[in-house]
């Protein structure tokens, strides 16, 4: 459910930004953004917070009523009716799954439910537990037809949850741009998307948070019309046997990610383009992950691991600009 704060907050400071701070999609989110009109800024804030309403309905797996969810419940029974915009969904999906390699797998929910981060931390899962939620994933075993989907394995489910952030920030964006705003940072749960500037420069200034040292940022960034979006361990990890296991996992092993990463930001010109790379570099680790982000056109990222920090030479020259 998207809950947002008192209306007072959405009066302009000194500097004419107008600012929401509330929760969609499971996360802390925050809109930030410059309109001298109240009647826009207000409509402006009603089609956003509803379009995220609507987008969390449908396909949130935590909603039993979701359709997401209606097309896990009927996972080895029956095909599930769907929407257009379900389609396109997985349309979207099958190509990320086809671009990073099966890094990105919407059909990874029998693992996050083995990987419980509620319990992991006290005991692991068992390796017969592994391996039967690994076999139930895989997109390619996903049978589609024109209007309806069917997980042909009891035991199957999709989860949005690898992408579904970032593609709500491109969808504010939009929705942003089509109310007159030229001004705005869309920030949802650290994925955002950076329009203009804030008033006082012609960016907007976000810290890069230090993997190896969390709660410290290691350096900003000048954003101004394109996104931000960071994947990293250090928020959700736990030891087991002096093993450090982090909250991503790699669909192609049914693992978390073990390969010395500590955290990846990525800069792009959308944020669903951040946010997919961010992961993939991520799990593919320092050397690999750079020259995946070498080969993509006009994407920029750092990569901090336990051996140290690399980054692409583009990213290097936003943080100068940012200083």
């Amino acid at each position: 459910m998207t809950s947002t704060t008192a209306a007072p907050a959405i009066q302009p400071d000194a500097r004419g930004i107008r600012r929401l701070e509330f929760r969609a999609l499971g996360t802390a989110c925050a809109i930030q953004f410059r309109h001298p009109d109240a009647t826009t800024a207000l409509q402006f804030l009603a089609d956003a917070l509803g379009w995220l309403e609507r987008f969390e309905a449908k396909f949130s797996r935590y909603r039993a009523d979701s359709m997401v969810s209606k097309v896990n419940a009927g996972a080895g029974r029956e095909w599930v009716r769907v929407d257009a915009e379900m389609e396109q969904l997985l349309d979207l999906a099958a190509d990320l799954h086809h671009l990073t390699d099966g890094i990105l797998d919407p059909t990874v929910l029998p693992l996050l439910k083995v990987w419980d981060w509620k319990t992991v931390h006290i005991r692991l899962p068992d390796a017969a537990a592994i391996k039967a939620a690994h076999a139930l994933t895989g997109f390619a075993k996903v049978e589609r037809k024109t209007g309806q989907v069917f997980l042909p394995l009891p035991g199957m489910g999709l989860d949005f949850g690898g992408f579904g952030k970032e593609y709500a920030v491109d969808q504010l964006v939009q929705i942003a741009r089509q109310h007159g705003i030229q001004d705005a940072l869309i920030d949802l749960g650290r994925d955002l998307f950076g329009m203009g500037g804030n008033g006082q420069h012609p960016f907007w200034h976000v810290g890069i948070e230090d993997g190896r040292n969390p709660g410290t940022c290691r350096g900003g960034l000048a954003v101004s019309n394109f996104a931000v979006a960071a994947s990293g361990d250090y928020a959700r990890r736990f030891e087991h046997k002096g093993v450090r296991y982090g909250h991503i996992l790699d669909p192609r092993s049914g693992w978390p990610v073990a390969n010395g990463m500590r955290a990846v930001t990525v800069l792009a010109p959308t944020c669903l383009q951040a946010g997919i790379y961010s992961t993939a570099l991520f799990v593919l680790g320092p050397k690999d992950g750079l020259h995946f982000a070498a080969c993509a056109r006009d994407l920029d990222a750092c990569l901090q691991s336990d051996h140290g920090i690399e980054t692409t030479r583009g990213f290097i020259r936003r943080q100068v600009q940012a200083a």
